[in-house]
C-alpha cells in the first residue's frame, strides 16, 4: 500500500501524519512538497495535514488551495483515490471546493486544543467502516478556525445523503449541527477537524484515529 502526505509551507502535522499512517497500516508514505506537479504513482491514500499553510494569510487554506500539487490531488480524487484532510487539510478541501461549506473562526474566538468525544454518525463509509458497531470515539482538536458552516440547504443535503460522518458530542467550536467531519458524494474524500494522527496509539490517550487510516487503506 502507498500513501502520500502533502507538505505546505506552514504545515506542522505532516510528520505526525506520516508516522500515524505508517504505524497504523504499514503503508509506505512519501512526503510531497506543495510545489510538485506530479504525485507518486500507485497511491492508495493522500493526506492533507494540519498546520498553518502559508501562515493562514488571506484566510485559512486559501493560498494552499491554489498550490500546484492540488491540481494532481483533485485529479487523483476524481480517479477514486482516498483523500483525508485533517484540520488545516479540511480547510484546504473546502477552499478547493472538493468538499462543501467553510471553516470559520471558533464561536468563542479562542484557540481550542483538547481531546474530544465524537459520534460516528455513518459507519458505512470507506473511512469509518472499521468502527463497525462503535458509536463513540475519541480524538483531539487543535484549531482556531474549526467552526464548520454551510447554508441550511447544504446541511440538509449532507445529513440526508449520509455525508456527515463525525459529530461532536460536546461541540468545542460552534460548528453547525455539531458537525466534525464530512465526506464527498462519492465517498472517497473526507475532511475532519479532529486529529486522527494524534490518536493512533493508546499511549497518546486514544487509538481511535488509527481505525480511520486502516479503513481507508483496507478499502483500496
Amino acid at each position: 500500500m502507498k500513501a502520500a502526505v502533502i507538505v505546505f509551507p506552514g504545515s506542522n502535522c505532516d510528520r505526525d501524519c506520516k508516522v500515524a499512517v505508517e504505524r497504523s497500516t504499514g503503508a509506505k508514505v512519501d512526503m510531497v512538497w506543495h510545489a510538485e506537479t506530479q504525485l507518486p504513482q500507485g497511491l492508495d491514500l493522500i493526506v492533507l495535514p494540519g498546520g498553518f499553510s502559508y501562515g493562514d494569510y488571506l484566510r485559512c487554506a486559501a493560498m494552499a488551495s491554489l498550490a500546484p500539487v492540488m491540481t494532481e490531488v483533485r485529479a487523483a480524487a476524481d480517479r477514486g483515490v482516498a483523500v483525508v484532510g485533517i484540520c488545516n487539510g479540511f480547510q484546504v478541501l473546502t477552499e478547493s471546493k472538493m468538499l462543501p461549506g467553510a471553516l470559520l473562526r471558533n464561536e468563542k474566538l479562542k484557540y481550542v486544543c483538547k481531546p474530544v468525544a465524537l459520534e460516528v454518525t455513518n459507519a458505512q463509509t470507506r473511512f469509518t467502516a472499521g468502527y463497525a458497531g462503535r458509536r463513540e470515539v475519541e480524538m483531539t482538536v487543535g484549531n482556531g478556525e474549526g467552526n464548520y458552516f454551510a447554508d441550511e440547504e447544504t446541511l440538509d443535503r449532507l445529513e440526508g445523503e449520509g455525508q456527515v460522518v463525525f459529530r461532536y458530542l460536546d461541540n468545542p467550536n460552534g460548528s453547525s449541527r455539531d458537525i466534525a467531519g464530512i465526506v464527498n458524494k462519492r465517498g472517497n474524500v473526507i475532511g475532519l477537524m479532529p486529529h486522527p494522527d494524534r490518536a493512533f496509539e493508546a499511549e497518546l490517550g486514544s487509538a481511535d484515529g488509527a481505525i480511520l487510516f486502516q479503513s481507508a487503506l483496507a478499502s483500496a
